[in-house]
């Protein structure tokens, strides 16, 4: 079965561009097209997609408004949204993070990565371009606000402070079940416990807070 995607974009080449990448890729089908972020969200929310890619900067509803009202923590039923962005927009990529989206590419991304990202969001994973996780990331933990980070409800374990690490360098999955010679189900169990004891919707949010604790640093 397809994985059903709409894309908004308020470029319309980059759009038309984007949509016919993937749907030339297997198992992935664009189902819905948007021109700015009011539309993104009511194309999304009357065809329900498995994901949405949105594009950062648009007009009536940014981006990042949209993704809140998809994927925020006020939404009860709350749709995957991938940011699809230039690295030359931090800010505004870390501030839809914040609202809920699941994962960013840059604009160059090739179609490969593009589906790649598309596939993990829809089976409830992320990726974030792995040029930019511990850039972006580390950057924006040192300028966030100066509250104390949220603590665990319960202490990590060690194999749990092992997989923090890597998701919060980008890490996939398969990838970090190949690195700790672990099952991917014991992988996805571990994620699983991070959530719930950091009190995060999904791994993008298990990265954020490894940067904002300072557990994961730049280059280390």
């Amino acid at each position: 079965m397809s994985v059903r995607v709409v894309v908004a974009d308020d470029q319309e080449i980059v759009r038309t561009g984007l949509s016919m990448i993937l749907d030339a890729q297997p198992g992935i089908e664009v189902i819905g097209e948007a021109a700015d972020g009011r539309q993104a969200v009511e194309v999304a929310e009357r065809l329900r997609p498995d994901v949405c890619l949105f594009d950062v900067r648009m007009p009536v509803m940014d981006g990042i408004e949209a993704t809140r009202r998809l994927a925020g923590p006020a939404v009860a039923d709350p749709l995957a949204v991938v940011v699809i962005t230039t690295f030359d927009l931090d800010e505004y990529v870390y501030a839809a993070l914040r609202a809920g989206a699941r994962g960013f590419l840059l604009k160059d991304a090739g179609p490969a990565l593009l589906a790649q990202a598309v596939h993990a969001a829809a089976n409830g994973d992320a990726l974030i371009a792995p040029s930019v996780t511990t850039r972006l990331l580390s950057a924006f933990a040192d300028a966030a606000p100066a509250a104390a980070p949220r603590q665990p409800v319960e202490p990590l374990t060690e194999r749990e402070e092992q997989v923090l690490h890597a998701v919060a360098r980008g890490r996939t999955n398969g990838e970090i079940a190949h690195d700790f010679f672990i099952s991917l189900s014991t992988v996805k169990t571990h994620i699983a416990s991070l959530m719930a004891k950091l009190g995060a919707r999904n791994r993008v949010e298990v990265a954020m807070w490894a940067y904002e604790t300072q557990r994961v640093r730049p280059g280390g």
